[in-house]
Formats: C-alpha cells, structure tokens, sequence
C-alpha cells in the first residue's frame, strides 16, 4: 500500500491520474481525525492531503472566507475571531470520541457534515458552503460554485460534497460565508422536566423570534438547556422572552454554557466509555417518544429534539437493528457514529438507501468518479 502525499491541487491531480491508469481505489485522509467513521475501507494507496493546507483569502467584509481544504479549523477560528466572526455551522471535533484526536481541518468537517449546536440558528455546513475546489474521478481539476454569497451558477454542486465523506471527489478548496460573532451568550437551565415536557418546551422556544443557539435535553438531572446570544440590550430582551415560554417553570442560569454545549455536539461524555455512538436525525417532534423506546439510558438530545446522541452496548447487533428501525419509523435515520471495524462492516455506518434514492446517489457518484476510486465503500456497502 503506498502512501502519497500531496501538497498542490497538482499533486491531486497526478495522484488521481496514475489511480485511474492502475484502477488502483485511494483512500483519501486530511489529518486523519474522522478516519474511524464510516465503513472500514480494505488496504488501498493512501492519498494524504494535509499539506493543502492554508488559508487563500479573507474577506471580512463580505463575510467569506477561502481555504485550502486541509485548513486546520483551529486557523480558521483563530483568523476569524480577530475580526469577531465565526463559522456558523459550528465546526466540533470528533478525534477524541473516534480515538483519532488531532486536528480537524476545514475539508473533513465538511465531507462528514460535522455540525455542532449553533446549526439550530444558522444552519448545516451545506448552508455555508458557497463554492469548493477539486479533482474528480476523471483526474480533472474544477471548480463548482463560487466565491460570493448571491451566487446563482444553476446547479448548487457545492451542497453534494457536504455529508459525502470524501466519495465524489477529493476537495483541494473551500469557499465558506461566515457570520458574525455574538458578543456574549448566556444558558438558561430548567432542571427536573421529564423528556416530553422538555422536548415540548425546546420546541416552543424555536419557533419563537428567539432565535436561541442552543437547544438540548440532558437525562442527567432531567436538565432542558437554552442558550441565547447576542449584543447585552437584544440578549436581555431574549432572556425575557425565554422566561415568559418557560413561565411555568424555574429557570436558572448556567455557568459556562458556550464549554457544555460544545462537549455536546462533540460528544464527549462518550470518550471514557466503551459503548457504540450513534446519533439520530429525527423530527423533532418525535424525539421524546423515541426517547422512551430505546434500550439505553445514555442520551441527550440537541437541536431541539433534531439529533439525538445515543450509547448502546458494544457490538450489539440486535439492538442497532432496533434502533435503525425505530428511526426510520419515527421519519428519522441512524448513523453509526464510533463502532470497532468489525461492527461497522456488519452494520455500517448509514443505513442503507431506499432503491430510488440508491440510484440516484450512485448515479451522482459516477458522474464524478466512474471508476469508484475515492473511499468506495466507506459509505456504502460497495457493489
């Protein structure tokens, strides 16, 4: 198995190009944070892109921000903070949880669709995306998109490549809009409310002009947490607006909730424990119910109800079967998040797709890359 490193979209595009002419399948890593999620690939050439790396510009009054995709996103936070602006789909780490820590770089959190709290108020990674550089199957560099936010090109490619985990093409380049940074938040805590009661107040505080940026339930203490944000004068008029929702209740503030909220969407209460991940996309409406049949104490809910984070017992088959089929009964979906290699080959990480939409998805994939060359498998079982 060899190992090519890569530091220009030049050397992408050569590496691809030998790839094709040996029908020779790549792995393709950044700094190899995510490399336990999805299905365990069998022994190709590595392509190793973390030398495309760097911010390419900046334009903080237009609020977008290109970088290579191999970008640390510890740089691009760091770059942005100096001019009170962050990324809005709130980037999280999952190294530690995945047992591969190190540092996330802007292209694997966008191939994995890594979207932490702050999604509930500005959206997923693909809202964000505006335009990407990169190679496709054919050994060919394009682009797709472009560089302002009122883009309008016909089709929005950029959207593909968030959530696709490296299968379409391998990313060199990356246009984000960025927002700007609230000058404080405050967390808002009501504790001893039962999951329906909780889920049902989270609901009615998003669909208000809240606007919260932070939305959770936490078993642990029967706890509904709520974050705002924003300038001092609009953060105390939310805060009043919170608590005239929750009048029926006892809100408390909550120390440090901006460090809780991102232990959340990294998962972190999971690191020291030897279940399997999983996390549920559902409506949130369903979320409480759901709650109530799952065979696991270990939980929490975040986005209102929108994804919850599940423990179950390691290499359980049985009740991973369960739990997909409670899912997609509750109009939902369940990803395998952290699993030995074992247990993600027999159940993968993503269920599998419903026939019309598996034709699609491999009609998508092979207008990008005939020959399957980049990570086959990883998210499907390969064909």
């Amino acid at each position: 198995m060899a190992h090519i490193n890569a530091v220009h979209e030049t050397d992408i595009v050569d590496a691809v190009r030998a790839a094709r002419e040996a029908a020779t399948p790549l792995e393709i890593i950044g700094r190899g944070t995510k490399r336990g999620f999805g299905r365990p690939l069998a022994a190709m050439n590595v392509l190793d892109v973390s030398g495309v790396s760097g911010i390419v510009s900046y334009e903080a009054e237009e609020l977008v921000l290109t970088a290579r995709a191999a970008t640390p996103i510890a740089e691009i936070v760091a770059a942005l903070d100096e001019r009170g602006q962050q990324l809005g789909f709130d980037p999280v780490a999952w190294g530690s949880l995945l047992g591969t820590p190190g540092e996330a770089t802007l292209g694997g959190v966008v191939s994995a669709d890594c979207c932490g709290s702050h999604k509930l108020r500005y959206g997923a990674v693909r809202d964000h995306v505006l335009g990407f550089r990169g190679v496709n199957g054919f050994g060919e560099a394009f682009r797709a998109g472009g560089k302002v936010v009122k883009n309008v090109t016909g089709f929005d490619i950029a959207k593909l490549v968030c959530g696709a985990m490296g299968t379409l093409c391998v990313l060199s380049e990356i246009t984000v809009r960025v927002v700007p940074k609230p000058e404080k938040s405050i967390t808002l805590a009501v504790d001893d409310i039962a999951p329906r009661d909780g889920f049902a107040l989270l609901r009615k505080i998003w669909s208000s002009p809240v606007e919260a940026s932070g939305l959770a339930y936490v078993p642990d203490g029967a706890r509904v947490l709520i974050r705002v944000d924003g300038a001092p004068q609009s953060l105390e008029e939310k805060c009043a607006a919170v608590r005239a929702i929750a009048s029926a209740h006892d809100l408390k503030e909550w120390d440090d909730g901006d460090a809780l909220f991102a232990n959340l969407g990294s998962g972190a209460a999971f690191v020291q424990t030897a279940h399997d991940v999983w996390r549920v996309m559902l409506p949130p409406a369903a979320a409480a119910d759901f709650a109530g049949n799952i065979s696991s104490s270990l939980w929490w809910g975040d986005w209102a109800g929108g994804v919850l984070w599940i423990g179950l017992k390691k290499d359980d088959i049985a009740a991973a079967q369960n739990l997909r089929s409670l899912a997609a009964a509750s109009g939902g979906y369940a990803i395998l998040l952290r699993a030995d290699a074992q247990m993600r080959a027999r159940v993968g990480a993503f269920a599998p797709e419903p026939p019309p939409r598996a034709a699609l998805t491999r009609s998508v994939t092979a207008a990008f890359d005939p020959l399957g060359l980049f990570n086959p498998g990883r998210m499907y079982e390969a064909v």
